[in-house]
């Protein structure tokens, strides 16, 4: 039986940025790399935060506004002179989102 904590352990990093790289085209593999998709997950790890989307004492369903959150990242990488493209960062949330789908942490709305 699955208990709440074991739902608030399944998120690796490591393997969410491995599962992401696997997922980014060919054409993009020269500028999506570990450094890129770890700075992009930190940022979106802000948005939650900044949003209460993150509470590590609970394993409630959210609702995130996905045009909200790319917003936010690219105010992030332009204020810290990241030299990413809207396109690049979509992929990479992209990639998070199916990461987060493959271990059970996001579901898809109807």
């Amino acid at each position: 039986m699955k208990t709440e904590n074991d739902d608030l352990l399944e998120y690796d990093d490591d393997e969410a940025v491995k599962f992401i790289l696997k997922m980014v085209p060919e054409e993009f593999k020269s500028k999506i790399n570990d450094d890129a998709v770890n700075y992009v997950l930190d940022v979106v790890y802000e948005f939650y935060e900044e949003n209460g989307l993150i509470d590590e004492n609970s394993t409630e369903e959210a609702s995130i506004d996905e045009e909200e959150m790319l917003k936010y990242v690219m105010k992030a990488v332009k204020k810290d002179k990241m030299n990413l493209t809207e396109d690049e960062i979509q992929l990479v949330l992209d990639g998070e989102y199916e990461y987060g789908k493959s271990i059970g942490i996001y579901t898809e709305e109807d």
